[in-house]
């Protein structure tokens, strides 16, 4: 039979993006064809015009940018890598007081991609504002941990929702039309920042593919903001319109500039129009740093009871809960 006749697998998943998910296994080749666009934030209110467009075009093209001159100090960035190393520095009993619930708390090797069935290397710590009641360091293990963190968590908020409402606009929406279904201050708010720590490499394990630092996806949110460290790359996309190919770019670690890249979210309440795109961290090669990845996103997650639902209204309605609800239980064996 022509390849090109095979019907698709059968469905494994409710959501369609899920199930696109769970077909991007495998290692595919890697191309430095695509360029990851970095656009300058400076002057916002000035400029939101020409950023939009900046933004739109890039969005529509990979679903991946970066931004500089986005008004986080590198030294605000700095010190949250260094509260992150702090945390996972603590003990395993010690962080196994946090488990991880609804977007969360605590995980070590709990997620498990659709696309791979095996656990990402890695061990993470979400916050999620209204849900982190016993979920924090007291402030003799990590002082000031919760209050920097939760700084830093708004800073992160603030520039996603500059980006969204550039977003809105283009969409035909009004500019605070995401501002207000990503609002921080009410208990169905549901937006995550979450460290990352991978594993350092171990060689017994260097042979084996199926372990990735965290398999192939698409993100569950509107937007993502991502902080990399210089010389911790692995980072790689592959757009989601161009899945066939399997061909993947790597994104190295630039300081001063945030990476960011289109949810499955705001794709469908895009009508499609923004494409979300795969991503992937892949174990580092022989020649390359074989330490302990860190890194730093922000999920812009609408809140609970926002409804998704595109300008063409290509989707039916659902709410960011139920949406949340079906992407986490996916990855994390139900751990809504």
């Amino acid at each position: 039979m022509n390849p090109s006749s095979t019907p698709p697998p059968p469905a494994r998943y409710a959501l369609g993006e899920l199930d696109k998910e769970a077909r991007m296994g495998g290692q595919g080749e890697e191309t430095t064809a695509r360029e990851v666009r970095v656009i300058d934030l400076s002057d916002f209110d000035a400029r939101k015009a020409e950023i939009a467009e900046q933004l739109w075009s890039a969005s529509v093209d990979i679903g991946f940018f970066q931004v500089s001159g986005h008004g986080i100090a590198q030294a605000d960035v700095d010190a949250a890598f260094a509260r992150a190393e702090q945390l996972f520095a603590l003990p395993r009993e010690v962080k196994a007081q946090w488990p991880l619930a609804r977007n969360a708390g605590w995980e070590h090797k709990a997620q498990i991609r659709p696309s791979t069935q095996t656990p990402d290397q890695k061990e993470s710590y979400q916050v999620t504002r209204p849900r982190m009641i016993g979920l924090w360091p007291t402030e003799d293990q990590l002082p000031r941990f919760k209050a920097q963190t939760l700084a830093f968590e708004r800073q992160c908020w603030e520039v996603g929702m500059r980006l969204l409402s550039c977003f809105a606009h283009k969409l035909g929406f009004d500019d605070d039309f995401f501002t207000r279904a990503h609002d921080p201050d009410v208990p169905a708010y549901q937006s995550t920042l979450r460290m990352l720590h991978y594993f350092a490499m171990d060689p017994a394990l260097r042979d084996e593919l199926g372990l990735w630092r965290a398999g192939a996806h698409t993100d569950f949110d509107c937007l993502t903001l991502l902080f990399q460290r210089a010389g911790q790359g692995g980072l790689q996309v592959l757009p989601g319109k161009e899945m066939a190919s399997r061909q993947w770019t790597s994104v190295a670690p630039i300081e001063g500039v945030i990476t960011c890249n289109i949810g499955d979210m705001l794709t469908r309440w895009s009508d499609d129009q923004l494409p979300s795109n795969f991503h992937r961290v892949r174990n580092p090669l022989p020649h390359e740093y074989q330490g302990a990845r860190y890194s730093l996103a922000f999920f812009c997650q609408a809140n609970e009871d926002a409804v998704i639902e595109g300008p063409g209204k290509k989707y039916p309605p659902i709410t960011g809960a139920e949406y949340l609800k079906q992407r986490i239980s996916a990855n994390f064996s139900n751990r809504y």
